[in-house]
């Protein structure tokens, strides 16, 4: 209900009390008004990476916070010395993956992509969606792959049995559905199927405490887990 007299409504808005329409917003949130793909994340360094070299096995790996969390190379890294790209992106759903493909994958010309996206979407980053819109847009990222002849490594997404940013949700049936039709659509398109899941899911289809400290993101046990895992499944696509 709206107690103000019109004196007050009418206040000039260079009052100390009134506020720009966007001063509460967070700064994701402006970035998701100004760039909801995130497309200048990424935009320098694919601009400043050279074409691949001869014989060269390049790899992009794209994904959500899981694959932004991924150190790649150094001591401490899955893939040392590997000509693997990271190309992950905290808190995107797979809508906005679809958006920055072609400019963070299929431009950089990798021999194989690996896809690991869906986490965002059941927890409603960017607003309710289902399983099958999930399902539409991780098939929109494979097949655009495959029409540029880059291989595909599809990966289950990693158990989860709540979402400590979004509690309640209960996303663990729900992730294991999504897997199945990911199993099932890279069976049916020859592609890659990368199963972190059986790997690493506990009693509850969660992701255990020795794997991760918030039970989504996977500690560094829980990436030792899944990089033999991808390295096989990206041996697998550039046999075929």
């Amino acid at each position: 209900m709206n107690t103000s007299t019109p004196a007050e409504t009418a206040k000039p808005a260079t009052t100390p009390s009134a506020r720009p329409a966007d001063a509460s917003m967070t700064a994701r949130d402006r970035q998701l008004l100004t760039d909801f793909g995130g497309l200048a994340r990424y935009k320098e360094q694919d601009m400043k990476l050279v074409s691949p070299t001869a014989g060269e096995s390049r790899v992009v790996f794209m994904g959500d916070s899981i694959t932004d969390a991924w150190r790649f190379d150094g001591p401490d890294g899955s893939f040392p010395g590997k000509p693997y790209i990271n190309r992950g992106f905290s808190g995107q759903t797979t809508p906005q993956m679809v958006l920055r493909f072609r400019q963070d994958v299929i431009d950089l010309q990798p021999k194989v992509v690996v896809i690991l996206a869906g986490t965002n979407d059941i927890a409603g980053n960017t607003g309710p969606m289902t399983l099958e819109q999930s399902e539409d847009n991780i098939r929109d990222m494979a097949d655009l792959a495959a029409a540029n002849h880059i291989r595909v490594v599809l990966c289950s997404v990693l158990p989860a049995y709540d979402f400590p940013w979004r509690p309640g949700l209960e996303p663990a049936p729900k992730i294991v559905r999504l897997n199945q039709w990911i199993s099932r659509y890279a069976s049916e398109k020859g592609y890659v199927y990368v199963d972190y899941h059986s790997a690493m899911k506990d009693a509850r289809d969660g992701l255990p405490p020795e794997l991760s400290h918030d039970g989504v993101h996977p500690t560094a046990a829980g990436y030792k887990v899944m990089a033999p895992l991808v390295e096989n499944g990206i041996a697998k696509a550039l046999a075929k």
